[in-house]
């Protein structure tokens, strides 16, 4: 048989009998795996992931060369292998379900904080306000952890903290984390434009790929953005390098210029092609 035969007879017949409900359960299950697989890179499920596939292979063999005992033991422990995964990765299924909850439909996915003119004006004038707060206390070397409420509520970690509900500010900002300030222990999470909560208690990160350079400020910059989709500005106290984390992931080194452009671009406006001549920034 020819492999037009074969193509005809076989494939062909096969390819026909597909329906619209065959097409739409394939795509159904694509998407499936493919947030599957987003949820596990880059997380400690990948690498359990593996254990586990190790497991079944092993299970597998063990089958095909009869081997009794092992069969028997792993069969018993899939039994509640499910239960297992489940207990192992509730943080990671906590924060995949609040993200999924918390997700607006829309073609981006992403809840954008300017919309109209007048919020874009606004978001400009929140984004000179921060990045003039940051660049001072990264030039006094004074820590800071400024959190951006997106789309995912951080009511929780709020309640945490000191509801001050205040308007940004070079100033307010520079006051909540002056060392000898009461609320300089902790994050500010900015909702709406406005310092909503300061001195508020995150997450720390679990992730054993984090620097040991890098302090608990960081590793609760990371955990925050792990479990929601916040955008935090991380000042060291240490160094003064300025570090921005998003998705569970920490990029360091900042200026203004590029901290601006990188909040601009997360937050809803437009590209900032350069800052006012007046600029005193750390360059």
């Amino acid at each position: 048989m020819s492999l037009y035969d074969v193509w005809r007879y076989k494939v062909w017949e096969q390819l026909k009998t597909i329906g619209i409900n065959d097409i739409i359960d394939i795509v159904l299950l694509s998407l499936m795996l493919y947030y599957v697989y987003k949820f596990i890179r880059d997380r400690r499920a990948g690498k359990l992931l593996i254990g586990l596939g190790v497991v079944v292979s092993i299970l597998v063999l063990s089958y095909i060369l009869r081997l009794k005992a092992i069969t028997f033991i792993f069969e018993n422990f899939f039994q509640v292998g499910l239960t297992a995964v489940i207990i192992l990765f509730q943080p990671e299924l906590r924060a995949a379900l609040e993200k999924m909850g918390n997700t607006p439909l829309s073609i981006t996915g992403i809840k954008r904080l300017g919309g109209d003119s007048g919020e874009q004006a606004n978001v400009t004038e929140v984004l000179d306000s921060v990045c003039d707060a940051v660049f001072e206390m990264a030039r006094s070397k004074t820590g800071a952890l400024i959190v951006f409420e997106r789309s995912t509520k951080l009511g929780d970690f709020t309640k945490t903290g000191v509801v001050l509900n205040a308007h940004i500010s070079r100033r307010l900002l520079g006051n909540i984390f002056f060392n000898k300030a009461p609320l300089h222990d902790g994050a500010v999470i900015i909702r709406d434009f406005r310092v909503y909560a300061a001195s508020c208690m995150l997450p720390l990160s679990s992730t054993d790929e984090i620097t040991a350079s890098l302090g608990t400020r960081h590793r609760a910059a990371i955990g925050i953005s792990e479990v929601s989709d916040a955008v935090v500005v991380v000042v060291s106290e240490e160094t003064g390098i300025v570090s921005l984390a998003v998705n569970g992931t920490l990029k360091r080194n900042y200026k203004r210029l590029t901290l601006k452009q990188e909040l601009g671009n997360l937050l809803g406006t437009a590209p900032v092609k350069k800052d006012p001549p007046t600029d005193n920034s750390n360059k």
